[in-house]
């Protein structure tokens, strides 16, 4: 496979290792979780992607106006600073993505529409959300504006869509607030539904601008299956999605699961997994709307129990609560996936103490050219 270079690599730093050559990425990765995870079990060579370019179908480009070139400008932000970074292309983006981005840009200078200025307080565009729909191809783009007013909309968007008719709804999102790259709740739809659909594991799943959908949804499916294979589920079992998100990996598990609950703190998202159940005629999943600590205590009280746990935390990791009450309901099988190796270990540790054991563990590279590294665990009930 041939190593593509960046020109910003340096400057942006959001792709760390893209100096490498991916062998040596997985390599790299690989030793990571071998050094974090191995007193606990072997750990099963690492997942790659065949072309690990391009992957990222979630992509958020920032704007600012050129006041040396009397142009809008576009890029990303550089890693930790909050910099904007000048670049036509990434090699972690969909391509698509990239170019309705640049498009957008040309709009705003033939319509006379300044990027936002933070310093001055002044300007229009903020950022562009491009989501692409892996397997069904849907495209939307959402707009983010620092005002309401959007001058000559109408025809800004019949221009957008002559020069990418593929683009299947277009949103305006209204968002005063400095902070970078953020979504406010208030957002217009000018063109389409207001939202995407796309197929994951045989399942159609609705995405909305503020939705959670993983960013490679091709290694997320090797994810996911992977997790159902340590699932092991035959028909019979109760399930407890904890983390559920949008309830992704819930409404997988429902196919060959008696009956899941999955627990979700965001009500946006609690409300997109209810939809999803709806959208695949799930009748055997619900969800609560809380924190998976809290009601994982309340359940381990009052004596529930969940054949199955499954759970992908954030980066932090569980809760030592959430841990606790996992011990007390004492489920057969734990299936933890995570998306940090250093906190995944230390909750290793609290679980393998007295009640579980490691048996399986299988990293996935889900975001190539980066440091970021997604595990999935298996643990069974001593």
């Amino acid at each position: 496979m041939d190593n593509k270079t960046c020109k910003v690599n340096k400057k942006c730093g959001g792709c760390q290792l893209v100096h490498m050559p991916y062998r040596e990425q997985l390599e790299y990765k690989q030793k990571k979780l071998e050094g974090l995870l191995s007193p606990f079990c072997r750990v099963e060579k690492i997942i790659g992607m065949a072309e690990p370019y391009y992957y990222r179908n979630k992509v958020q480009t920032a704007y600012f106006y050129d006041y040396k070139r009397k142009k809008n400008a576009c890029g990303v932000f550089q890693s930790g600073s909050g910099r904007i970074i000048q670049t036509d292309a990434c090699l972690i983006e969909n391509k698509m993505a990239g170019e309705i981005a640049e498009s957008v840009r040309a709009l705003c200078d033939s319509f006379k529409l300044r990027a936002y200025d933070e310093r001055k307080g002044f300007g229009f565009l903020r950022h562009v959300l491009i989501r692409c729909g892996y397997n069904t191809g849907e495209i939307m783009v959402v707009l983010v504006t620092a005002t309401p007013v959007f001058p000559s909309k109408n025809n800004f968007v019949k221009a957008l869509l002559k020069k990418h008719p593929d683009i299947t709804t277009i949103v305006q999102n209204i968002n005063p607030d400095s902070i970078p790259l953020t979504l406010s709740p208030r957002s217009k739809t000018l063109y389409g539904r207001g939202y995407i659909e796309d197929t994951l594991c045989e399942m159609k799943f609705r995405i909305s601008p503020e939705s959670f959908y993983q960013v490679n949804p091709a290694q997320c499916e090797i994810l996911y299956k992977k997790a159902m294979e340590y699932a092991d589920l035959t028909g019979n079992e109760t399930v407890f999605d904890s983390y559920c998100g949008t309830g992704t990996i819930g409404l997988i598990a429902s196919k060959n699961a008696k009956q899941v609950l999955g627990v979700e703190l965001n009500k946006s998202a609690v409300k997109d997994a209810v939809s999803n159940a709806k959208i695949n005629g799930v009748n055997n999943i619900y969800f609560l709307c809380g924190d998976a600590g809290e009601i994982g205590e309340s359940m381990a009280k009052e004596g529930e129990h969940f054949d199955v746990v499954i759970m992908d935390p954030p980066r932090a990791g569980a809760t030592e609560k959430f841990l606790k009450s996992l011990i007390k309901m004492k489920s057969e099988r734990i299936v933890y996936v995570s998306c940090n190796p250093e906190t995944l270990a230390r909750d290793l540790g609290i679980l393998t103490e007295k009640a579980y054991e490691v048996k399986a563990i299988q990293g996935v590279d889900m975001f190539p050219h980066t440091k970021h590294i997604e595990t999935v665990v298996q643990l069974i009930h001593k």
